[in-house]
């Protein structure tokens, strides 16, 4: 297990250093001038503008050749260190805007995702065990609608009409702490609508195909139960499938939910997001896609270890 661990660690070396490669050549073509669109082009005459366009460069480094900037570039990347905010927050470093950012995201993502990954799978089971009937057919039929109306749909019927009208939650705000619980009770509902019936359709899907397979009927051959062998027999061997669905949504639940932070007013990773690229901040920007990055290789080789765990059968080579 260790030898596997430290090999898949150093497989995700030059993943992640291509990562950084792309992310730091992309952001070059995009902004070939980040000291002119830190500095601007108004106030002044063209000589000062193009000084002070000078010193900025100077001072961020990209008047050095690429090859040296991209050094620049992963040495302040293995410090964790992602420079200073441009426009969000000036001055600030993005690592500290980052952290801010973190618990108003968590403080929503996590609990919706547990609402939302507990009653998938409670359906699914449910939908396995009377398969084909009436209460199979039309739980499919209601998730095929879920997964059909756009995202934006909830939010505003959310908001006008459970918020608005009928008062029932907080239109828009956020508090820190245990006391925001309450004003994320609807970002939080309209979370796991959205997400629901893409779920309910895989797990499904999943405890299906198990339930085809001739364990299963050997199983039934022998004389057990119907909801014994889904239970203790179909449930077990479809997890690694499961396994792999939540492990790899959970740094998108550490980067937040851009739409419905937006929305409701939730300063967290996800809102912080959207504000950079609509305000030029390419720090923000570029630390969001490195920490995407970082955060994708580490659990999907958390999936690995888990499948062996869960499977015996797997072996780690």
């Amino acid at each position: 297990m260790g030898v596997y661990i430290l090999r898949r660690l150093l497989h995700a070396i030059p993943v992640l250093l291509g990562v950084t490669l792309i992310t730091f050549v992309l952001f070059h073509v995009v902004c070939p001038n980040a000291a002119e669109v830190l500095v601007g082009t108004k106030g002044g005459t063209a000589e000062e503008i193009k000084a002070r366009i000078a010193k900025e460069s100077a001072r961020l480094g990209t008047d050095k050749p690429l090859l040296v900037q991209y050094g620049k570039y992963l040495e302040q990347l293995v410090n964790w260190d992602f420079g200073e905010s441009w426009r969000l927050q000036k001055g600030r470093r993005v690592l500290e805007m980052l952290g801010d950012g973190v618990g108003p995201s968590l403080m929503l993502a996590v609990p919706a995702f547990l609402i939302e990954m507990l009653l998938a799978v409670c359906l699914a089971l449910f939908c396995a065990y009377y398969r084909n009937s009436i209460a199979d057919i039309t739980t499919v039929i209601v998730t095929v609608a879920m997964m059909s109306v756009p995202a934006l749909s909830y939010i505003l019927f959310g908001q006008y009409f459970l918020a608005h009208e009928w008062n029932m939650f907080p239109v828009f705000g956020y508090q820190p702490g245990l006391a925001g619980l309450a004003t994320l009770a609807l970002p939080i509902l309209i979370w796991v609508a959205l997400a629901l019936g893409g779920e309910v359709r895989f797990y499904r899907t999943v405890m299906l195909e198990e339930m085809r397979k001739d364990y299963v009927r050997t199983a039934a051959a022998k004389g057990l139960s119907t909801r014994r062998i889904l239970f203790k027999h179909v449930f077990k061997n479809g997890m690694i499938p499961l396994i792999t669905r939540v492990i790899v949504t959970i740094p998108f639940l550490m980067l937040g939910s851009l739409l419905i932070e937006r929305f409701f007013g939730i300063p967290g990773l996800g809102s912080m997001t959207i504000d950079a690229v609509n305000q030029n901040d390419l720090p923000v920007i570029k630390a969001m896609v490195v920490i995407s990055a970082i955060l994708l290789v580490i659990f999907n080789l958390i999936t690995d270890l888990c499948y062996a765990l869960v499977d015996p059968r797997v072996r780690l080579k």
